[in-house]
């Protein structure tokens, strides 16, 4: 039987995505932020400008991580389309 060949999306195409971000303020100070649809992506920082870094740097560290390991990315909620 043959195989099917599926085509897959370049590393590139993953990082372009935009994927929502959850924010939590911590009661003493500081913030944590999640990527619920990248499971195990989170991180925080003393402010909304380092918690931002570090998401970004979470979001392309799973999603590299992911994409070397042959692991499926699951699409953004905002990227996905209804199908009728």
């Amino acid at each position: 039987m043959p195989k099917i060949k599926i085509e897959s999306k370049s590393l590139d195409y993953y990082l372009k995505l935009k994927y929502p971000i959850t924010l939590y303020p911590e009661p003493e100070g500081g913030y944590v932020a999640e990527i619920k649809e990248l499971p195990g992506c989170l991180t925080q920082g003393d402010t909304l400008e380092e918690v931002m870094a570090n998401i970004e740097d979470a979001r392309c560290l799973w999603l590299e991580t992911a994409y070397d390991y042959g692991d499926e990315i699951p699409l953004p909620s905002t990227e996905l389309k209804a199908v009728v």
